[in-house]
């Protein structure tokens, strides 16, 4: 599967779609999910063309790796849910059709600010 350019992440990369923005950087953007699961559901995506996990870990640089770790912990942060300044938070990418990915482009969905509850039913 190659990248889909017209994908929604992609046109918000871009600034063709508007977001919420949490925060940006050289490697990622965060935002709020349109349609929140929880009490605060942000998104993290990298800024590089990568549709899932797995294509991230095998073709992203060492530093857009960290820059994508940092970035999740940097938002939970200004989102009040890490453990450094909340109660903790669930950090979840879905990868390909059988995992529940719905946009081919890697996210990660930050939820927290409530009991989050079993991981799966």
């Amino acid at each position: 599967m190659s990248y889909d350019n017209n994908n929604i992440f992609a046109k918000i990369l871009r600034g063709e779609i508007p977001c919420k923005k949490i925060y940006e950087d050289e490697f990622v953007l965060s935002f709020h999910d349109i349609n929140p699961q929880k009490k605060i559901h942000a998104l993290v995506i990298p800024k590089g063309k990568y549709i899932d996990l797995d294509d991230f870990s095998s073709n992203a640089s060492s530093e857009e790796i960290v820059g994508m770790l940092k970035g999740i912990n940097i938002v939970a942060k200004k989102l009040g849910i890490s453990i450094d300044t909340g109660k903790g938070y669930r950090a979840l990418a879905n990868i390909g059709g059988d995992g529940g990915q719905e946009v081919p482009h890697l996210h990660f969905h930050l939820f927290g600010g409530e009991k989050i509850g079993r991981m799966v039913q």
